[in-house]
């Protein structure tokens, strides 16, 4: 773990900014936060932790009204170090503020990163910048492990299910370890300035898979995008099932929301979770109507419950941690429903965008 600076290394951060020429790489760290006073001070400590020197750089927080101290704390924080910016986000939206911080921003690089993560090493900044110069490459993607410090059984039984084919999208690199050029859609996270001129900015309809649905654009302009380990963030899984079923339920109505703004990007592996929660449901309703479904509803039943079970016996003996298997079936489960029920929710409830209702400020204007 990566302590806090002392005030010694705050003096020397200004120092860095000072001597640092107008030709040096610039790079933009977005965080979007709200409610994150238990995180939020250990990612601003690691992101000071880095070493900048040669590189210019900036660190925008931009806060969704958060209720608890998470704004006091960055403001603490922006009061000692210039590098640190405090931005509002009225909307609440991650949307909304990522595209606040790019509108602020200076970098040459912009790159996300959330209030709740570990980064490891302190040489994130130069990988960046190095990565991009090398490749040529105008987005990059990291992998984004769920493996973080003093996890409870919990968490750790969420992460090695996300890992997992029965608990991730079976397309997306984000869990992958080899440097590739890959399509951007499931794993950039940082890119040159003038993507944002050529593609415009996040659609702030979504309150979730905005980050896919502006991928995708990029992938449609033809950018191209690098997938390296060496810029690898690792994020903290939720806490309770019942925060992870939320969010697996947003991610589920995101991926609605884009489907229907981007047609022919349905399929049948993002169907396959509301197929299982309105089968579930509806098959003892179907039953009752016609009694010989019966067998064939308990059997599939049968099969995805051996599948859970064996799944989570794998992940554990591969994990070598005996604590999450009791955990596992729960949280496969739990994935899987909240995934589905966002997308019949979405689905059935959720509102078409239309040329009229799509957000109108999608381009960029520096």
């Amino acid at each position: 773990m990566i302590s806090p600076l002392s005030d010694t290394e705050c003096d020397a951060d200004r120092t860095t900014l000072r001597e640092v020429g107008p030709s040096a790489p610039s790079v933009t760290i977005i965080v979007p936060v709200r409610n994150e006073e238990r995180h939020i001070a250990h990612t601003l400590d690691q992101l000071l932790a880095q070493e900048r020197q040669g590189i210019h750089t900036e660190i925008l927080v931009v806060d969704g009204r958060s209720t608890d101290n998470t704004r006091e704390i960055v403001a603490q924080y922006a009061e000692k170090h210039p590098i640190i910016r405090l931005l509002d986000n009225p909307q609440q939206l991650s949307s909304a503020a990522r595209n606040e911080a790019i509108r602020q921003s200076h970098g040459e690089y912009l790159v996300l990163i959330d209030g709740h993560c570990e980064i490891p090493g302190r040489t994130y900044f130069h990988d960046i910048v190095d990565t991009f110069r090398r490749t040529g490459a105008d987005c990059l993607g990291r992998p984004q492990p769920l493996d973080v410090t003093d996890a409870t059984p919990l968490q750790r039984a969420i992460a090695a299910a996300r890992d997992s084919w029965l608990g991730h999208h079976p397309e997306s690199f984000i869990y992958s370890d080899q440097p590739q050029f890959v399509p951007a859609k499931s794993v950039a996270v940082a890119y040159r300035r003038d993507v944002f001129e050529k593609v415009g900015f996040f659609d702030e309809q979504f309150d979730a898979h905005e980050d896919g649905e502006f991928n995708y654009r990029c992938d449609a302009a033809g950018l191209r995008c690098y997938f390296t380990p060496s810029i690898a963030v690792a994020y903290f899984p939720r806490s309770r099932l019942g925060d992870l079923y939320r969010q697996m339920a947003r991610y589920g109505r995101g991926r609605v929301r884009f489907s229907r703004k981007h047609a022919g990007t349905w399929g049948i592996d993002s169907l396959l979770p509301a197929i299982l929660v309105a089968g579930t449901v509806l098959g003892p309703l179907v039953c009752l109507i016609l009694p010989i479904c019966w067998p064939l509803y308990f059997a599939v039943l049968m099969v995805y419950g051996m599948a859970i079970l064996g799944e989570s016996l794998r992940r554990a003996l591969q994990n070598r941690d005996v604590s999450i298997l009791p955990w596992l079936p729960a949280v496969f489960s739990v994935i899987h429903l909240g995934s589905g029920t966002g997308v019949l929710t979405e689905a059935l409830t959720g509102r078409r965008l239309t040329a009229k209702n799509r957000n109108p400020n999608v381009h960029a204007s520096f």
